[in-house]
């Protein structure tokens, strides 16, 4: 199957980490992880996703090596990327990014005005 990347605009969609990074595991019998092209392991982020009329979904999003994010930190994909599979009659869409930034590094809460 032929599979196309699509672009997620994320400049209104706020994102949360619910369940720190860990590898990614291809084969739960054998511990196997799941590598990228250049050989470095895949981890998953489940994040919560917010858009602007507040509805809320889960969402595993793929990096390249340990993103280093904490449960509980907002943060913005850069460079997402979804892509639609099908297997057996189920379909969906997976998505990867290039790693995570803070969402905003404004003050911090004593400080603020």
């Amino acid at each position: 199957m032929r599979t196309i990347p699509i672009p997620v605009d994320t400049a209104k969609l706020v994102f949360t980490c619910v369940k720190a990074p860990h590898p990614r595991v291809l084969n739960r019998d054998t511990g196997e992880i799941k590598l990228d092209k250049t050989g470095q392991a895949i981890y998953e982020t489940v994040l919560s996703v917010e858009d602007t009329f507040g509805r809320i979904e889960l969402v595993k999003i793929g990096t390249s090596g340990d993103p280093g994010v904490p449960a509980g930190a907002e943060v913005t994909p850069i460079d997402m990327i979804g892509y639609v599979w099908e297997t057996s009659g189920r379909w969906g869409i997976s998505y990867r990014a290039a790693s995570f930034r803070p969402a905003y590094s404004g003050p911090v809460d004593g400080d603020r005005a």
